[in-house]
């Protein structure tokens, strides 16, 4: 396994979910349907680019009150363990109440996160305070929206969560924009970022065909070649 430097992250960065999603097939390192989450989990801000980094996960409860404390106490604890990740932090809570009760994050936390390193949230509960949370083009994915934060509180930190419909290990490697949100096998990481405008270029040549005057046949035989390309690349990274 290549070691995973700010280069590798910002190459995987240039590239949208799904591609990202159609690289790691080539590898056959998993079934086709799963390592990603499901449309449960929504991108709050469309518009902002990818975003990449390694998994700081958490469980969270705002039902029932704590023990002791107050809201966001648990904050100076989950930042402070950022350090023990790979590189930047994307936050990652499951939401322990069914139905969510309250928003997971708004303002101070995402602030906060940000200040600290880390590059976006991910939380199978809601959130609230998007307009400021967007303001500061920070990203988050969340299962919808609630204005109050009931009694916020987060039980574990850096254990194995279930968010989207699959197990977030920390530190796994996150992939995530408007379309959605991956997991990158870090084994394949670097490589992935290599091969990357490979995959596109061989995408181009069929999109090609399309833009300019098409024909069945144009586009027949520029899928032929596309396939032919990605057979390679396939058989390349094999």
């Amino acid at each position: 396994m290549g070691k995973i430097t700010d280069v590798t992250l910002d190459k995987l960065r240039q590239f949208d979910t799904p591609t990202i999603c159609n690289i790691i097939e080539l590898f056959d390192v998993r079934p086709r349907n799963s390592g990603y989450m499901d449309s449960r989990i929504k991108a709050c801000f469309p518009d902002l680019p990818p975003m990449v980094g390694f998994a700081a996960t958490a469980t969270f409860r705002t039902d029932a009150p704590p023990i002791s404390g107050e809201a966001y106490e648990s904050l100076p604890a989950q930042v402070e363990r950022f350090s023990e990740l790979s590189g930047p932090a994307v936050v990652v809570f499951q939401d322990l109440d069914v139905p969510t009760a309250a928003a997971t994050f708004g303002e101070v936390m995402c602030t906060a996160y940000q200040v600290f390193g880390a590059v976006g949230l991910i939380t199978s509960g809601a959130g609230r305070d998007l307009d400021q949370v967007r303001d500061i083009d920070f990203p988050a994915f969340t299962d919808g929206t609630i204005c109050a934060h009931g009694y916020c509180h987060i039980p574990q930190i850096h254990t194995q969560v279930q968010v989207g419909g699959i197990a977030i290990s920390p530190d796994d490697l996150l992939h995530g924009d408007c379309n959605g949100v991956t997991i990158i096998p870090k084994e394949i990481a670097v490589d992935i970022a290599d091969v990357g405008d490979e995959f596109v270029s061989a995408e181009e040549v069929t999109l090609g065909a399309l833009r300019d005057n098409p024909t069945v046949e144009k586009f027949a035989a520029a899928r032929s070649e596309a396939n032919e390309m990605v057979a390679r690349l396939r058989e390349r990274v094999r």
